[in-house]
């Protein structure tokens, strides 16, 4: 399937799931249409896990040959025989040809529900994760055999090995989508994805642990899974404050078969895992948290370097990716464009500490309209312990990297841009030849884009880190043109265009007589 018949069946999949929602609001709706789609690709592994026990008990050479159909279904149910292969074991109740044949009866909302119990209870590791809403919710029995009916086609069939990853990228494009109908609300669980390829190419997590502590529905994991050739070298950790949304980030990660550990709580107040060092931290946190519980923030708290407020939590989500980085980590993460210049006391304090001190290694100023779910312009901030020249990177304590990528992007939507790939590698490149010994091409300022500053600089213009005020202006190519040649032009196809005009009047105006 190419990419754009791969896109097409996905939307044609999400419009046709969509004309099932009723009145229930979509972000209501995601929560039963998610689960179900988990649902098809648990089935289809355990499907696919016991077509293959299947061959071994066929087998008289093979320590699980059955000589008889008792014996075959006592192997075929055994649930180390699935666990050995990173399987879940789908009880009876729970399998997706169970749910097909049931999909018409009038208790099918009962049955879905039922369906969600047994796994959970056959797997207490996905206990807390399968939704057990159906049959309560205002959601017509008929429109609930509609959504299963269109995640029971041949394309999505367990005989069909590339169900499970046509599944998983089913998974992400309606969690996109769905975001993308909530407005605001969509933010809270999804980042768009030329934002999440940007931040995993400039840090290129290769291996090593990776921290999210914002982790909505865990595409930052996915992406930097994606990106590593050294697949099983990431360990993820993650925390989320909405149980709804850990629970979309829980099934996406599975979905994609990475292991990740996703913790509810309030990673500012409530850190659920305070000695964790992670290589990367990659985060979108929520843009300028107003009364976030500062108050409840110990002067002696160890991620302080400086005062918190309760006005923005902006700097204190800066201070809490620092302390969790290990001495030659780095985070990447997205922040709205007033951290880059807010005189507010004590958020000014602690970007001047982390100029100072040497942690700020790069920042991105971005194009608008990235995000559908705000209009509020936002950047990239890159900060390192890793900038004294070890670990095959170049010694640039004393340096930042400003990148002014405002002209880039281009619309996608009516309202919503999109990195293109190669803007994507443009971008990363020249962060990567900056930071890296050795690289094939070397760093080079570019008028109007990139620019490397010294912290003494940075500090002359009060600490503010707007990529604008250093990278200066983009040099214009000059022509061989005289000025009085090109006025006479310009002045010659303008008097063109005025006499066109008013022959269109002219003709406008007869044609109007006419009428009368």
């Amino acid at each position: 399937m190419t990419v754009k018949a791969d896109i097409d069946f996905q939307k044609d999949l999400f419009d046709a799931a969509n004309k099932m929602r009723g009145s229930i609001a979509p972000s209501d709706y995601k929560h039963h249409v998610l689960p179900l789609i988990f649902l098809r690709y648990l089935s289809n592994k355990f499907e696919q896990r016991q077509l293959e026990i299947e061959t071994m008990t066929k087998d008289p050479s093979s320590d699980w040959y059955a000589p008889d159909q008792e014996m075959y279904e006592i192997i075929s149910e055994d649930r180390d025989l699935y666990r050995a292969e990173n399987v879940y074991f789908v009880p009876e109740e729970s399998r997706w040809s169970y749910i097909v044949k049931n999909a018409k009866q009038a208790n099918i909302k009962e049955i879905l529900d039922i369906a969600m119990k047994r796994l959970e209870e056959e797997n207490p590791e996905l206990e807390g994760m399968l939704p057990r809403i159906y049959q309560s919710s205002n959601l017509p029995a008929e429109n609930v055999s509609g959504l299963i009916e269109i995640f029971s086609r041949d394309v999505f069939s367990a005989k069909d090995e590339r169900s499970v990853d046509i599944l998983g990228r089913t998974y992400e494009y309606f969690i996109s989508s769905f975001a993308s109908s909530e407005g605001n609300r969509g933010g809270e669980f999804f980042t768009p994805s030329s934002i999440v390829q940007l931040l995993v190419a400039m840090l290129e997590p290769i291996s090593g642990k990776v921290f999210d502590p914002a982790c909505g529905s865990g595409g930052m994991f996915i992406q930097s899974e994606d990106y590593t050739p050294r697949k099983r070298e990431l360990s993820f950790y993650g925390q989320e404050n909405v149980t709804t949304t850990v629970r979309l980030g829980k099934m996406n990660v599975l979905l994609h078969g990475i292991n990740a550990d996703i913790r509810l709580g309030d990673s500012l107040l409530n850190d659920q895992f305070p000695d964790l060092e992670a290589d990367y931290v990659i985060a979108n946190p929520p843009f300028n948290q107003k009364d976030w519980g500062a108050e409840r923030i110990s002067k002696e708290d160890p991620r302080l370097i400086g005062p918190v407020t309760n006005s923005n939590a902006n700097y204190m989500w800066m201070q809490h990716f620092l302390y969790h980085l290990s001495n030659k980590g780095t985070a990447g993460f997205v922040m709205a464009n007033g951290a880059m210049t807010t005189n507010l006391r004590e958020e000014k304090e602690v970007r001047e500490r982390l100029v100072d001190e040497g942690y700020v290694d790069c920042v991105v100023q971005l194009p608008e309209k990235l995000f559908f779910t705000t209009g509020i312009p936002c950047c990239l901030f890159f900060l390192s312990k890793n900038r004294d020249g070890k670990e095959g990177f170049r010694e640039r304590k004393n340096e930042i990297l400003f990148i002014d990528a405002r002209k880039m992007g281009t619309l996608v939507s009516r309202k919503q841009k999109a990195l293109s790939k190669e803007e994507v590698d443009k971008i990363a490149a020249v962060y990567h030849n900056f930071k890296n010994e050795g690289t094939s091409e070397e760093y080079e300022d570019v008028a109007g884009f990139c620019k490397v500053s010294t912290i003494d600089e940075v500090k002359k213009n009060d600490c503010k880190l707007t990529p604008g005020i250093y990278v200066g202006t983009e040099e214009s190519e000059e022509d061989d043109v005289p000025y009085e040649e090109k006025m006479t032009q310009l002045t010659q196809r303008l008097i063109e265009q005025f006499e066109e005009s008013n022959r269109l009047q002219e003709k406008i105006r007869k044609d109007l007589e006419e009428l009368v």
